[in-house]
């Protein structure tokens, strides 16, 4: 048995991992590489492997860092099935088709002006286009479903259980037999935090020889929900009351549903104006949200109860989804007032940009944060206290007030990573992957009763010297 690590090593995106055991190849995630220009010669590179000697990918979950590169892997020889859950299955489509189109329309962007300056060899292509994503829909097989094995081929058997991240996220298990014993690899994907809104809580895993989990919060603890969302409330009512706009950068997958639902409780509850406007600027967002109407089986007690009351959890008076670019330009008339959550959330791309444009110069306004922002990205330097950035070309003053907001996290915190680790039993070797460089030697030190390896990208691991 083999085991390969070619993404998100000391690295917190582009997850990609190979496992190979009975003659199968079986690669686990195939991610983009996300938070600036180097990241995006990363993503060009050669996988570390040929991808064309790939029987099967496993995709934990359909964020862009976990499943961004399987056009590419496809255009570059892929030709084995991928597997994953239902839900995943909708947002992954969704995901990589919005990925085709901003790659193509940036390609456009950088292309028209080389030749605007006379250099008609700085061309740039797409690292895939539409067709590459539509080509690679082809290889999508089997659903898996929560807690049910599926054969592999070469008497592996892998089971998905919740994790609790995104709708249809998936901690990824495989069984197979070595030299007459039963061995169990556990893949965490990227985990969830407990007691939040609309998800399951993560399900605990079972006993593992080897572990490979993920550190993205692996040095800190999560403001817990309550205060969260005293925060959150105070905040936009604070904003109104200044005049002001309340800018979201979110995620298009699970946080921007997050913040509808509590959002719509705020309102319900009164402890935000009646009728607020409130603008959920993202396509992919909106698609995303009618996805999860179609996923029942992903939600937690209490919002399939609010279904079953007759209540969707995303809708109220004052919400308006804007999927046409015209509609997406007016709304930057809105003097003030309005809350606007618009993608991506590190804003790397997307309408998100426009609005910050429009509106990070404004004294009256409040950018809030509820996700992670990576080194490099646009959101990271403004969260770091940058006094301008740069935007469209433009260098726009920071004026507005900054927040970060970490009880939205859909990442676990390190308590909870912890606890997760600990019902693996005591696996021989734990992988720290997805997640800082600087963070993983501290989460290390927290791990008790097993042998901790930081993987660099590319290593290699001969599994019967780490079981």
């Amino acid at each position: 048995m083999k085991l390969e690590f070619h993404g998100a090593d000391q690295n917190v995106t582009g997850s990609c991992h190979l496992f190979e055991a009975g003659g199968k190849k079986i690669l686990i995630d195939c991610g983009l590489y996300q938070g600036g220009r180097d990241m995006d010669e990363e993503n060009a590179k050669p996988f570390g492997f040929d991808p064309a000697s790939i029987d099967y990918l496993l995709l934990t979950h359909a964020h862009l860092d976990h499943c961004g590169r399987i056009p590419l892997l496809v255009k570059r020889g892929f030709t084995g099935e991928i597997i994953t859950t239902s839900a995943s299955h909708e947002l992954a489509r969704l995901v990589l088709l919005d990925s085709a189109s901003l790659q193509e329309s940036e390609a456009r962007y950088k292309t028209k002006k080389a030749l605007r300056h006379g250099n008609k060899k700085d061309t740039v292509e797409p690292l895939y286009n539409t067709v590459d994503v539509l080509n690679s829909f082809d290889c999508f097989g089997r659903k898996a479903k929560y807690n049910q094995p599926l054969a592999i081929n070469g008497g592996i058997q892998a089971t998905f259980i919740d994790a609790g991240h995104i709708l249809g996220s998936a901690s990824i298990v495989l069984e197979v037999e070595h030299k007459g014993q039963p061995r169990k690899i556990l893949f965490s994907g990227d985990l969830g935090y407990s007691h939040r809104a609309i998800l399951r809580d993560p399900t605990p895993p079972p006993n593992a020889d080897v572990v490979v989990m993920e550190t993205t919060y692996g040095d800190r603890l999560h403001k817990m929900l309550e205060p969260t969302l005293e925060e959150f409330y105070q905040t936009i009512n604070a904003t109104i009351a200044k005049g002001g706009n309340i800018i979201i950068p979110s995620f298009a997958l699970e946080r921007a549903q997050e913040l509808l639902y509590y959002l719509r409780e705020g309102i319900d509850q009164g402890l935000l104006p009646h009728y607020l406007p409130v603008f959920l600027d993202s396509p992919m967002a909106i698609s995303a949200t009618q996805i999860f109407q179609r996923h029942p089986e992903c939600f937690d007690k209490e919002t399939c109860e609010v279904f079953k009351s007759g209540t969707d959890p995303f809708m109220f008076s004052g919400v308006r989804f804007t999927r046409e670019t015209a509609e997406s330009m007016a709304i930057n008339n809105v003097a003030g007032g309005a809350v606007i959550i618009a993608g991506s959330g590190m804003c790397t791309g997307g309408r998100i940009k426009h609005h910050l444009k429009h509106n990070l110069w404004g004294r009256n306004n409040t950018i809030v944060f509820v996700g992670y922002a990576a080194y490099g990205t646009l959101a990271r330097r403004i969260v770091d206290g940058a006094k301008q950035v740069k935007i469209f070309g433009e260098e726009i003053p920071v004026n507005a007030s900054i927040l970060t907001i970490g009880g939205f996290s859909a990442h676990a915190d390190q308590a909870e990573l912890l606890a997760w680790h600990k019902s693996t039993g005591q696996p021989k070797t734990t992988f720290l992957v997805h997640g800082d460089k600087d963070v993983m030697p501290l989460f290390a030190k927290e791990l008790q009763n097993t042998r901790v390896e930081i993987p660099a990208l590319h290593q290699s691991y001969h599994l019967d010297e780490w079981m």
